[in-house]
């Protein structure tokens, strides 16, 4: 006997808005997971630690005196929130080491400039891409001349130059190392790049290179074995069968971008775009206790001086990455990602969720020793991060 069933249907545009729907609340729900593990982290005023940062990200946020008082209004990331709301007092025991903006939209005030210069508070802003747009600090810009004569002296004497750099490089490879050996499991990518990079090593030591292309040639190739050697790390995710993930964002993929031919500034990977806001605190760090010191931010000795770059920063920073590296990796390793976490637009490019950028930002809140001027110049012995 032949029986007809009924199948249920439902059309296009109410497929659309359950799926709208559905996306609202993912988006919600880990927002608000992301900005709990902030709070655990002490960013809330209550229980900061003293000269901890505090990391404001959304839209609408604001910053102005009060009664002689800093007043700051978080932003709003997502619906519904209550907004977060912040009172310094002038000396206060818990002022923030610096203030970041991460992708945030608001006010502020010329008034709020003062107090903060004031108070030596610095002011950070960082686009969603990962690139600092400004940093401001009480500090100002007064060059202490013998320390811009060191920079100018190094990088104008060829041999100078190139012990400086050499120096830089091999300091980036020791860290690297370390990274390897603490943070990523053994592997042939593993045994390849711990073999690169002691190779590397022996050959800056006992053959350093004579010019700065050649000195480039040589870290290119051992960072590119140190990245090969993440691609054994798989991410966890949560399940997500409504809206799947890439295949490629299972594992830590390729450091270099598709859309740039040298760096990764627009990351088509999720672990590139965290890699990017780290590396931005990380230079913004640096850039304020540079000038704090008296250098020069644009003399750069290494790095090529275009107009504007903070050329000297971006050497400081080399030996620096790998620590980033390892805060991130060991972050990768303790937490489950969800699709909700990133967003894709349309020309591929990864975006952070908002309170998972302030989340991964607060990593990077260690103390920094740019060890690669130590040596170099007596002069940077007191930068201390």
């Amino acid at each position: 006997m032949n029986r007809t069933y009924a199948i249920p249907t439902r059309n296009a545009a109410g497929h659309a808005l359950e799926n709208s729907i559905a996306d609202d609340l993912d988006w919600f729900a880990r927002n608000s997971y992301w900005k709990t593990q902030c709070a655990l982290t002490s960013h809330e005023p209550a229980k900061r630690q003293q000269a901890g940062p505090l990391i404001l990200c959304g839209h609408g946020l604001s910053l102005k005196i009060e009664a002689g008082t800093l007043l700051i209004r978080n932003g709003f990331t997502h619906y519904p929130q209550k907004q977060e709301t912040y009172r310094l007092f002038k000396g206060d025991a818990e002022m923030p080491s610096r203030i970041t903006v991460l992708d945030g939209s608001g006010s502020v005030t010329f008034d709020v400039l003062s107090w903060l210069a004031e108070q030596n508070v610095p002011l950070i802003q960082i686009s969603w891409t990962g690139e600092v747009v400004t940093a401001i600090s009480g500090y100002g810009y007064a060059a202490n001349p013998h320390r811009v004569a060191w920079q100018v002296k190094t990088a104008s004497d060829s041999r100078g130059r190139m012990e400086f750099c050499n120096q830089l490089i091999a300091r980036k490879i020791e860290a690297c190392i370390l990274t390897l050996e603490k943070s990523i499991r053994r592997s042939d990518a593993w045994e390849r790049a711990v073999q690169r990079a002691y190779a590397d090593l022996s050959r800056i030591e006992l053959h350093p290179p004579k010019t700065v292309d050649e000195l480039r040639t040589l870290e290119a190739n051992s960072a590119a074995a140190y990245f090969r050697a993440w691609r054994e790390i798989s991410l966890k995710w949560q399940n997500s069968a409504r809206k799947p993930i890439p295949h490629d964002w299972k594992f830590i993929g390729s450091r270099t971008s598709r859309f740039n031919l040298a760096g990764n500034r627009s990351a088509f990977h999720p672990v590139n775009a965290i890699l990017n806001y780290t590396y931005a605190i990380l230079q913004s760090q640096l850039q304020i206790r540079a000038v704090s010191e008296g250098y020069d931010p644009t003399l750069g000795i290494m790095h090529f001086q275009r107009p504007g770059s903070p050329a000297f920063i971006f050497d400081l920073m080399e030996p620096e990455r790998p620590k980033v590296d390892r805060a991130i990796i060991e972050f990768l390793k303790s937490e489950k990602l969800h699709s909700a976490d990133f967003t894709i637009r349309r020309d591929g490019v990864v975006r952070l969720n908002p309170q998972l950028a302030r989340r991964v930002a607060g990593l990077i809140n260690y103390r920094v020793t740019p060890s690669a001027l130590q040596k170099r110049s007596p002069q940077a012995d007191s930068i201390r991060l």
